[in-house]
């Protein structure tokens, strides 16, 4: 069985119940996430071997964390205790022309206070076929993005395949720190992984024709965006989430798979959203599993951007479907009529 390790941080997730925006709020809704833990818990919904490693506080947030991610079957041993708190976000959930919106209460978490050294990666990689990280863990601090790199110069010196997903945060660094600290990463990066905005945001990389605040996405043109950071960086494959935004509730959702010179889209599904927060994480642990099952990269990225069409109708952060219900969608069963 594959071993992926992913690394990042774990959050409280809180957010009002129903379309209640925050300050209208006299109750939240609580629960546990995190990009790279959401991924883990993909990987083990389809039957992979996953590992989750952080750094988290000696309190009960953290037991009752931990029990979540052991409830789904992650493997967290080589989570450490230290540091002072677990970061909290706040989601208020968009609708019709009113957009979704994050606020982040995580300065100084427990991981973002970490630094090289704290973490034995040999021992973590000991068993692994692949290394997870997204571009949020080294957003949070500069210790935090020195254990990245710490971890992916490890994982290669191990010849462990490295995925990371951009996912560009305005709200923890800036365009021009996120580029020169994600250039210092991305060499040891072998899969990369973005929505349509994120190349432009970190890298200045950009397809022509484009407007994804109008929902104007030229689809083509990310053949070009993906060229460009295989050819800077050395990446050998890269996948691009494509979002087209019709409102807070309905957007068109397709991917592209670019590898050796070629690119695949997948179909393109209308989706009603129910929460759409984690749905890049979805993807991104619906594409490790396609390249680690070994299909064909058609059939990769058809995988991916159904599993994440699917994880849009979910509330919360984890997606929970199996590889039979991702199946059914890719295979053109999209009618949602009830399954007896």
């Amino acid at each position: 069985m594959n071993r992926v390790v992913c690394f990042g941080e774990i959050m409280l997730r809180l957010n009002p119940p129903g379309y209640l925006r925050v300050k209208q709020a006299a109750s939240f809704e609580a629960s546990f996430a995190g990009g790279e833990a959401n991924v883990a818990v993909s990987l083990v919904n389809y039957g992979l071997d996953a590992a989750f490693v952080t750094r988290l506080p000696d309190n009960d947030l953290t037991v009752s964390a931990l029990r979540t991610l052991r409830g789904y079957g992650v493997d967290v041993s080589h989570v450490r205790l230290g540091g002072e708190r677990m970061g909290v976000y706040f989601v208020e959930k968009g609708a019709s022309q009113r957009p979704s919106k994050v606020i982040y209460d995580r300065k100084y978490s427990a991981i973002s206070t970490a630094a090289p050294g704290d973490f034995d990666w040999n021992v973590i990689f000991a068993e692994a076929d692949w290394f997870h990280f997204t571009g949020i863990t080294p957003a949070l601090s500069d210790s935090a993005a020195a254990l990245c790199l710490e971890a992916c110069r490890t994982a290669k010196e191990r010849g462990i395949t490295v995925s990371c997903d951009l996912n560009y945060r305005g709200n923890l660094w800036s365009s021009e720190k996120a580029g020169r600290v994600m250039s210092e990463l991305m060499p040891y990066v072998d899969v990369c992984i973005a929505n349509e905005e994120d190349a432009e945001k970190v890298f200045g990389i950009r397809p022509q024709d484009n407007n994804v605040q109008a929902g104007k996405i030229n689809a083509d043109g990310y053949r070009e965006v993906a060229h460009d950071i295989c050819q800077r960086f050395g990446c050998t494959r890269v996948a691009i989430t494509l979002r087209q935004s019709l409102s807070a509730d309905n957007n068109n959702w397709s991917a592209m798979l670019y590898q050796d010179g070629k690119a695949y889209f997948a179909k393109t599904y209308a989706m009603h959203i129910v929460d759409r927060v984690g749905g890049g994480d979805s993807f991104g642990g619906g594409l490790i599993y396609g390249l680690l099952s070994g299909r064909d990269p058609q059939s990769v990225i058809e995988f991916a951007t159904a599993a994440s069409c699917l994880k849009h109708s979910i509330p919360f952060d984890f997606n929970q479907v199996t590889v039979k219900e991702v199946e059914n969608l890719m295979n053109g069963d999209a009618s949602g009529r009830v399954k007896r």
